[in-house]
């Protein structure tokens, strides 16, 4: 292994491979958070604008999660609820950013851009089949019994 020359070592960040320009400090302490928080909040924005899906699931959490709170269930099936409609948001996050990175890449049809898109689409459908699966065996039973009386 080659070492540099110390005269060459910087402190400074690496530069851009693109510009050549040294790239601006990353930010550290509650700040970093503050601007963590700031493009999760934008990149949720951007995905309920721009994916009707997302929306729909969105819409489907506001309806679930308050019926988990609200449900006589133990408090451990009560975050099996919670986290089962969460993930389904999260997963279709995923797929989102993944969607738009192929998007931004190329908008010509190939294999590599079909199969990543599938996979992402695949990976929504096993959230929301966790979902179904998680309210289908926790609250199925509930639901009977009060329909039942």
């Amino acid at each position: 292994m080659c070492k540099k020359p110390a005269s060459s070592v910087s402190s400074a960040a690496p530069p851009d491979s693109v510009t050549n320009v040294a790239a601006p400090a990353k930010r550290s302490g509650p700040l970093r958070a503050v601007f963590a928080l700031r493009h999760s909040w934008d990149g949720f924005i951007a995905t309920l604008r721009a994916e009707s899906a997302f929306r729909q699931e969105a819409a489907l959490a506001a309806l679930l999660v308050p019926l988990a709170l609200w449900m006589p269930v133990d408090p451990i099936a009560r975050v099996l609820l919670i986290a089962s409609v969460l993930l389904v948001l999260l997963v279709e996050l995923l797929n989102s950013a993944l969607e738009a990175t192929v998007d931004r890449i190329s908008l010509e049809r190939h294999d590599l851009s079909k199969r990543a898109k599938d996979c992402g689409s695949a990976a929504v459908t096993l959230a929301l089949l966790i979902c179904a699966l998680t309210w289908g065996v926790l609250a199925a039973p509930l639901a009977y019994h009060w329909l039942r009386g």
